[in-house]
Order: structure tokens, then sequence, then C-alpha cells
């Protein structure tokens, strides 16, 4: 029960990684506010948690919205009157050839990845600020240490996430504020399984390129956000932490 009575929003937590953190927060004693674009998804899984005993409230709403940002912290604070932890997963994938990619691609990318991560840090840091307290996680990627070919909005968007990372980590720490980031590699999920028609590569190819010889799960990660997000961490910010079997650190083929 690490996180016993800490309030947490987790952005895009529908399903996926960001599901799995919910799960992983409210067994460790968290509160979660959980978020989705759609109003039925966010409900769905804030059901499922409250039907397992756990407190849980849905918002929705687009995070390359202001508003959105507003509308998850007002929900922790209108509710439990505080906010602890703030994760930063909603994402979306964008893979095509630079010299044909569309405005609207990129803008929607860089809206949803990086923009709408820096809106949701700015409302939670209010009310993390007065409390001198707080942990915001931002899911990066490991493209964001790292590129690839037809990622150019991805990669850009991703590389921007640990660059605002570290800004904000180094402004908020004396104030009480962590600001970590972590960074999967391939992890099974049906975002990937979209990706893999788009950037034509295959189950196998992941497995053959990853040292450890697989993809990561959701668990994986969620269990790393929810060590990142107690007091277990509590001298861990700034940082990168990267959860990708060694995909970074290898550089064969």
């Amino acid at each position: 029960m690490r996180l016993r009575d800490r309030v947490a929003v987790i952005t895009g937590s529908s399903a996926g990684i960001g599901e799995a953190i919910a799960w992983a927060y409210a067994r460790e004693g968290a509160r979660v506010v959980v978020h989705s674009r759609s109003p039925d998804r966010a409900e769905r899984v804030a059901r499922a948690l409250r039907d397992g005993g756990h407190d849980a409230v849905a918002v929705a709403g687009d995070v390359a919205d202001r508003s959105t940002a507003e509308r998850l912290a007002a929900a922790a604070a209108e509710r439990w009157g505080r906010l602890d932890v703030l994760v930063n997963n909603a994402g979306t994938s964008m893979i095509g050839p630079s010299e044909t990619l569309p405005e609207e691609g990129w803008r929607r990318t860089i809206d949803t990845n990086l923009t709408g991560a820096f809106f949701c840090a700015q409302a939670a840091a209010r009310l993390m600020l007065a409390q001198r307290r707080g942990v915001i996680l931002n899911i990066s990627s490991i493209l964001g240490e790292v590129g690839l070919p037809k990622r150019a909005a991805y990669c850009a968007s991703k590389h921007g996430l640990i660059g605002l990372t570290k800004v904000l980590a180094a402004e908020w720490a004396s104030k009480g504020i962590r600001v970590v980031s972590i960074d999967p590699a391939y992890i099974k999920t049906a975002m990937d399984e979209r990706d893999q028609v788009a950037g034509d590569y295959t189950n196998a190819d992941i497995e053959r390129r990853t040292p450890l010889g697989r993809f990561g799960t959701v668990d994986e990660v969620a269990r790393a956000a929810a060590f990142l997000a107690s007091d277990d961490a509590s001298y861990i910010t700034g940082s990168c932490i990267t959860v990708d079997g060694g995909w970074v650190a290898y550089g064969g083929w």
C-alpha cells in the first residue's frame, strides 16, 4: 500500500498502459481519476475499479484542449481535496514518410503527446505547489531517446516530453514536486497492433531486436510507475527510467 490515500490523475487510462497504471495505483491504495476522450470508456474503467473496492471517478476530454487538464485537476480537488500524482500517459502514434507527413497528423501528435502533457502538468502543479508535494510522471518512449524512420512527429513529441521532464524537475524540485519520465520500448497493446501495419514490422522483428527476446507488458510499466510515484523513489527526479528489455543499450542488429 505504498500509495495509500494518495490521489492520482492518469490520462489515457481507459486501455493499455494507462489502465494498467490505474489498477496498479488502486491496489497500492490510491484514489484514481480515470481519463479517456470517450466518456463511456472512462466510466467503464472507473466502474470496474469501484466494483473492485477502489475509489475512482471518470473524466472525459481531449488533453490537447487546456480545459480538459483543468477539469482533471478539479475532479481530484473537488472529490478528495488534493492531487498527489499526475501520470501523463495519453498519447497517439503517427507513422509515415516525413516528406509527405500531413500537417494535421503532425499537429495532432505534438498537441496530444507534448502540449497536452504540459497543460496537465500546469494544472496539476497549481495544486501540488500549494501542498508542497507531488509527483508527475510523463510516459515518453524509447523513441524519445533514439530515432526511427517514419516517426518524425512521434519522435519529436517524445524527445520534447523528455526535455519538458527535465525542465519541470529542475524548476519544481525545491518546491516538493518530482518529475520523472518513463520510456517504454515495444509494449504489446492495441496501439502496437495498429502500428505494425503502418510501420511494416512483425512480432518476430521486435523479439529478435530486443535483448530480453520479447515485448514488454503493460503490467511491467505499471509496476515501474507505482514505484516512481511512491516515497521509495523520493530521490529520483529529472530522470528517464527506460523500461525496454535492453533495447536502447543494444547497438547491434
